[in-house]
């Protein structure tokens, strides 16, 4: 079996349990497993050029905090809270904001959307929406944002996102459905891929809180 991203699936409490013990070249299987998806997280974010040096960065931090990682969580969305916060570092850094076209060659993932044989103007309809799409992403504000990126463009369900940003599940859904709205709004007719309600790619998992 494989990831989406392609990698193999590894047995992650067990690869941890090596590493903890003394052998780490086994962190390397993990590394191979989630490399993809931390790409595509961290160009989601805004790291644009930066994305591999930010990657690289932020398993290098895993690796580090693996003494802190709590026994029976998930791995990538630990892993994907220490990319996002290794994005906002490199970009503040930097003092500068990355271009649009950066994050939308990002948002297309590792497969293009548009095949080489496609039509001219149906790439070219396909090429607008995206742009209008990573537009409308741009005028969110950041947990928003974050919420959808996490939720459509990362395939994340809501268990992982919640995870991930360290968010009850209620406000998740809560911030996910506003976002949603606010996106529609933005693009008229126009709905990102996938992202036609609040439920998720997988569907809603519960979660009555509130923020």
């Amino acid at each position: 079996m494989r990831t989406r991203e392609g990698g193999l699936i590894v047995e992650e409490a067990a690869v941890i349990a090596r590493v903890r013990a003394g052998e780490p070249e086994a962190y390397a299987e993990l590394v191979r497993a989630h490399t993809g998806v931390a790409l595509r997280a961290a160009v989601a974010f805004g790291a644009g050029a930066d994305a591999e040096d930010v990657v690289q960065q932020a398993f290098i931090k895993a690796y580090c905090s693996l003494g802190r990682f709590k026994d029976g969580s998930a791995f990538r969305p630990w892993l994907l809270q220490i990319v996002a916060n290794e994005t906002r570092n490199t970009v503040r850094s930097a003092a500068r904001r990355r271009a649009v076209a950066d994050r939308e060659a990002g948002l297309l993932g590792p497969e293009p959307l548009i095949p080489e044989s496609a039509d001219p103007a149906v790439a070219a309809v396909e090429r607008e929406r995206q742009r209008l799409i990573t537009a409308a992403l741009e005028k969110l504000g950041e947990d928003q944002r974050q919420v959808v990126i996490y939720r459509y463009l990362l395939e994340m369900d809501e268990a992982e996102t919640a995870q991930a940003l360290g968010w009850p599940r209620g406000t998740v859904k809560s911030r996910l459905s506003r976002a949603l709205r606010k996106l529609g709004g933005q693009l008229g007719g126009l709905r990102p891929e996938r992202a036609e309600g609040a439920e998720g790619p997988k569907g809603s998992e519960g979660g009555d809180e509130h923020e």
